[in-house]
């Protein structure tokens, strides 16, 4: 199958969206000999780095994705590997959390743009023998007792026994499925940018500063980038060089200086949760099923552990297990990343200087330090 080939008539699976959460999926499914079609409404992945962080539940996925361990190594060798996460008030360092004690074969968070952690689970589709259908976008969905009717932009109609939403925030699955998305959107944007720059704490950690401003994430990427995730009120639609530099500047004083403008975004975050993740013979899974604060990389690392956890209840016969197991991770998801979004960025003088204080205190007790690092490696959701 080639992603020119036609689009098949009928299928076991029909898997809307490719990327990591429907990619996860679908080699989950190729690994158990479950037929499936993969499709997406863009004419090739993107190329942007958007999500940059792999924690070490989802290399352990990957490991079970290919248990030769080439499928992890892989992603490892197009990455970086960082073994600390630094909390800041600003330019000041307060506490530290460190992964290379966690009990797991990847003590440590793997940073890598999103389009290798795409291209990687794409190289292990296609040497099983798949790939992706594209550019087919459903534009309908329809389900009886016997099976759903998926009918694509161009009027092709695809009949499955299932069909998987893994197609973002705004699901056309989601929606034919009739499935609330209760929560609200946060106030701020949120600005996004991959810069070559001279950093002071160097590449071996990655910096969360709170601030009264807003949230600022500092994050080494592979050759030579940084990526840059902070919150601001209204930033503008394609930030610049001189924006970038300007809110490192007030966020962390004489931390930054920016050389190059690599690729920059703004877009707005919402903290949602399906209300549930079936109904009848269509499932949510990944952006479909969640979305909350960039804050601790949990995004794109949650959906891909969705779609493994979904192949196998598909693989099994029990797709109804799958909800019941997963929907609780994402509501703990979202409550620590807005958690950790709200402390970040209180205005409060009187909660600032009790955050600050109390920290580095709690940080230092191990049981308190290991909890939030298994929570924020995603371990504690084996």
């Amino acid at each position: 199958m080639t992603s020119t080939a036609a689009l098949p008539t009928r299928t076991d699976v029909a898997i809307v969206g490719a990327g990591p959460t429907g990619l996860a999926l679908a080699v989950t499914l190729a690994g158990a000999g479950v037929d499936f079609v993969l499709l997406d409404r863009q004419a090739e992945g993107a190329n942007t780095s958007r999500a940059a962080v792999v924690h070490a539940r989802t290399l352990e996925v990957l490991d079970e994705l290919d248990p030769s361990g080439g499928l992890s190594a892989e992603l490892i060798g197009r990455g970086l590997p960082v073994t600390r996460f630094q909390l800041r008030d600003g330019a000041r360092p307060l506490a530290g959390i460190t992964f290379d004690r966690l009990r797991t074969a990847h003590p440590y968070a793997l940073m890598v743009p999103q389009y290798e952690t795409e291209a990687v689970l794409l190289q292990r589709l296609r040497s099983l023998g798949h790939d992706v259908h594209r550019p087919h976008e459903v534009t309908a969905v329809t389900q009886d007792a016997d099976g759903v009717t998926l009918t694509t932009a161009t009027g092709e109609t695809l009949r499955a026994a299932h069909a998987v939403g893994a197609d973002g925030m705004h699901s056309a699955v989601r929606e034919a499925a009739g499935i609330g998305f209760t929560g609200s959107a946060y106030g701020e944007s949120f600005v996004l940018a991959d810069v070559v720059m001279d950093w002071a704490p160097g590449r071996r950690e990655v910096s969360l500063a709170f601030g009264a401003a807003g949230l600022t994430v500092v994050a080494p990427l592979p050759g030579g980038h940084f990526r840059i995730v902070t919150t601001v009120d209204e930033a503008p639609a394609e930030p610049d060089l001189a924006f970038v530099q300007g809110l490192l500047d007030e966020r962390v004083p004489g931390e930054a200086v920016v050389r190059e403008l690599v690729w920059s975004s703004r877009f707005r975050i919402h903290h949602r949760v399906a209300d549930r993740y079936r109904a009848g013979r269509l499932l949510l899974a990944g952006d479909a099923a969640h979305v909350h604060s960039p804050a601790g990389g949990q995004g794109m690392n949650t959906g891909i552990q969705d779609g493994h956890a979904l192949g196998r209840a598909l693989a099994t016969g029990d797709p109804g297990g799958y909800g019941a197991h997963r929907r609780p991770v994402a509501l703990r998801v979202v409550a620590l990343t807005d958690r950790m979004t709200r402390i970040a960025t209180t205005r409060n003088r009187a909660l600032r200087t009790v955050r600050n204080t109390l920290l580095p205190v709690l940080l230092r007790i191990p049981a308190l330090h290991d909890r939030l690092a298994n929570e924020l490696a995603e371990l504690d959701y084996r």
